[in-house]
């Protein structure tokens, strides 16, 4: 599935991987009651929530900007043939996600520059691609830009041991940008790729940031995994089980999306269901609600 829009005169592209009904309540958000979800029901079925099967939906997804000369791909979702045998859903895929990109103007070798929001495996995986029995990058021709907090933090765990980090993606979609010299590191830049300005976002990991692509009036925000699903714009303070700073992730999304609602900014996620996208509204006195983009 491709979806396309536009922000000023930059052509923004989102690309599905896969989306499914795979997560359980209280498994994605441990502190979550299952009473304080029937309100929300209304709005949140069947896209982000599967009532009879007590399933949140997630999807994976590249978000894509075309922009004068500029090809960039935000994160990289899960990829081909990767071992990830503790979450089957990850575990060797075989999907079509190269020739998906070809059709979004994204095919490897036009791609300029792939950023990553933060390093967790499912953001990273089409880094690379098997060549043989060797990972190799899948985008010969771009620069690669991580968040050199979380970078510095995953080298820490490796050496120190961890050769499962990332549950194996440091080594299978981390290291070979590195050692092919392609990978850069996010500092304090104030742009990327020229046009995308970079927004501090830690939490979820001590180093996550976003992407904000503005032109005129129009604003888009790419957000990482700030949030996993809507619910978590009317109930902001809801960690979910993978947030790395757990009193630091609610502060860091309830100022985001009071920012958000603020600038009118098309906030564009990773993991929420169809649209996939959509905007803030309200503010942290009166609660935030979730305005799907209209498709």
């Amino acid at each position: 599935m491709i979806y396309t829009r536009k922000i000023g005169d930059a052509e923004v592209i989102n690309v599905i991987e896969y989306i499914g009904p795979t997560h359980i309540p209280n498994v994605l958000y441990p502190e979550l009651d299952m009473a304080d979800l029937e309100p929300h029901l209304h709005w949140l079925t069947p896209h982000q929530y599967v009532p009879h099967m007590q399933r949140f939906v997630v999807a994976m997804q590249f978000w894509i900007v075309k922009k004068d000369d500029k090809v960039v791909i935000i994160d990289t979702g899960v990829g081909n043939m990767k071992e990830r045998p503790r979450v089957k859903r990850m575990h060797r895929l075989n999907t079509l996600t190269l020739e998906w990109l070809d059709a979004a103007g994204a095919s490897p070798e036009k791609v300029t520059h792939v950023v990553t929001t933060h390093l967790h495996p499912d953001h990273v995986g089409w880094n690379t691609v098997l060549d043989g029995d060797k990972w190799v990058p899948t985008f010969p021709n771009a620069k690669y830009l991580v968040p050199r907090r979380d970078f510095e933090l995953r080298k820490q765990g490796y050496e120190a041991g961890n050769v499962n980090m990332m549950a194996g993606s440091w080594v299978d979609s981390v290291l070979p940008i590195l050692e092919a010299g392609q990978l850069g590191f996010i500092d304090n830049e104030e742009y990327v790729a020229d046009f995308l300005r970079v927004e501090q976002l830690p939490g979820h990991t001590p180093g996550a940031i976003g992407f904000s692509l503005k032109d005129g009036d129009e604003e888009g925000i790419f957000c990482g995994d700030i949030m996993h699903n809507p619910i978590q714009i009317a109930m902001p303070t809801l960690n979910t089980s993978v947030d790395e700073l757990k009193d630091l992730a609610p502060v860091t999304r309830v100022a985001f999306l009071e920012d958000a609602a603020r600038r009118n900014a098309l906030i564009m996620p990773c993991h929420f269901g169809f649209p996939h996208c959509g905007y803030v509204r309200g503010d942290r006195e009166t609660g935030f609600t979730f305005e799907p983009e209209a498709r």
